[in-house]
């Protein structure tokens, strides 16, 4: 079951990341630790989700409490990687500590299913984003405009401020 959003953090990225800041993906879960976000949450893609998960089971040795939810988008989404990267999800889908499959079969929109899921279920936002469009800026806006803090680690893309304190 995941935790309150409030101290649930989730992860967008681009599928070419290619492990250019692993060292500074492990401080910022570490980071993010120590503020107090105990779930993680990993929509399960090729390139900076998968890191992003990895990093999250490596910070757990030494981050009592810490936890990984794995969020696939359908049934079978694996099938379609290359069988590297088709073990690397296995690998980490095992050593989740909580799995949710979205839906049981592919379909137009399930991927803006996945993002909505996880910007609805988290407070901040780890992106590596570069300013493209595609996957990852629909959720960077999104969780934007939702007021949710987005700390984008890719040094070619956007600083985003803090959102504006609000009433409610």
């Amino acid at each position: 079951m995941i935790g309150d959003s409030f101290s649930t953090v989730a992860f967008t990225g681009h599928r070419t990341y290619c492990g250019q800041a692993d060292d500074t993906l492990r401080r910022a879960v570490g980071a993010a630790y120590a503020r107090g976000c105990r779930t993680f949450l990993s929509g399960m893609a090729v390139g900076f989700d998968l890191a992003a998960a990895e990093a999250v089971l490596e910070c757990r040795a030494v981050c009592p409490g810490l936890r990984l939810v794995a969020v696939i988008p359908f049934k079978g989404q694996a099938v379609r990687f290359s069988a590297g990267d088709r073990a690397r999800f296995e690998r980490v889908a095992a050593a989740a500590d909580e799995t949710i499959v979205l839906s049981a079969d592919y379909h137009r929109g399930v991927y803006t299913v996945r993002n909505d899921f996880l910007v609805g279920h988290a407070a901040r936002l780890i992106a590596w984003f570069d300013g493209s469009p595609g996957g990852t800026s629909y959720t960077v806006r999104r969780a934007l405009c939702l007021g949710r803090t987005v700390d984008n680690l890719c040094p070619a893309g956007p600083a985003f401020p803090p959102p504006a304190p609000g009433l409610f």
